[in-house]
């Protein structure tokens, strides 16, 4: 019913991986393949190729379906339907910045210092260029195709780049300037494919399974039982989504108790809750949360 759309490059493994713990999982022939497939019946057609061409390419109507970054729906300025972000990235869950950096030593303390005809380089032109027109900066915007960290200040004087942690900035002796964008990785869709009853259901579907299975992450489902006696000595140190479940069992004078947790912290939850009575625990992987 879909066609899809997968981004190629830094997001690739993070992506295969989400789709995986969501049940739908990519097969293909190699890593060098274009061309793969999903096992459901909603996805019928799936293509990998680099996220800088996918918002145009959804937008002209060659696929349905596609995970991109802001970034580059924002660079492209494509006219595409979100279905949402999905908050994940190479590295971290957190969103990469697009930011305009520039040497340690540099004199410059705000973009607007930038000298007439400073020269920029950057995988985002379009993005670039409007930025500078907002801020009256003439410059020159050079085009970049890869490790453009390395071209200050020999080939340029300042970049605007993608950076997560901000690692490779501090290692090529870079600070930044300013902030153009803040990007999470989205689902989108072709606008006429989203207006179709049919494939908007299934585009939901998707994106329901997408987003359980990130909002699972880093969490576990305890389950234990608890003499009534020590019943809400339990409860008041355990955490939960909402509220623990508490279910009163057949035999004696006990109830089970069951709560999703942060797996973060639970080496000294389940002690914890030994401790305070507790007996029978068990901690239990999730594979998606659902609301």
């Amino acid at each position: 019913m879909l066609s899809l759309v997968l981004p190629k490059g830094s997001l690739e493994k993070a992506t295969f991986e989400l789709f995986d713990a969501a049940d739908l999982t990519v097969r293909r022939g190699s890593d060098r393949d274009y061309r793969a497939s999903v096992d459901d019946p909603r996805i019928d057609r799936v293509r990998v190729l680099r996220p800088q061409e996918i918002p145009t390419y959804l937008e002209q109507g060659l696929f349905d379906l596609g995970i991109t970054g802001r970034d580059w729906i924002t660079e492209t300025q494509a006219d595409v339907v979100s279905l949402g972000e999905l908050k994940y990235s190479k590295a971290t869950s957190n969103p990469v910045r697009v930011i305009m950096a520039v040497p340690n030593d540099a004199p410059w303390q705000s973009v607007e210092d930038l000298p007439e005809g400073v020269r920029i380089s950057t995988e985002f032109p379009a993005l670039t260029e409007r930025f500078l027109t907002e801020h009256g900066v003439k410059a020159r915007v050079v085009p970049s195709y890869g490790a453009t960290e390395a071209k200050v200040p020999d080939i340029v004087d300042a970049i605007v780049d993608l950076t997560e942690t901000g690692s490779s900035l501090r290692k090529n002796g870079l600070r930044i300037l300013d902030t153009l964008l803040v990007s999470y990785t989205e689902l989108v869709a072709n606008r006429e494919a989203y207006e179709d009853p049919n494939k908007r259901a299934a585009m939901e579907d998707i994106a329901l399974l997408l987003q359980g299975a990130i909002r699972a992450r880093g969490n576990v489902l305890l389950k234990l039982n608890v003499p009534d006696a020590q019943l809400q000595d339990v409860l008041s140190i355990m955490p939960s989504l909402s509220s623990p479940t508490v279910t009163r069992l057949a035999g004696g004078e006990m109830h089970a108790v069951e709560s999703v947790v942060a797996k973060h912290g639970v080496n000294t939850l389940i002690p914890a809750i030994k401790a305070a009575g507790g007996c029978d625990i068990l901690e239990i992987p999730i594979s998606k949360i659902v609301d």
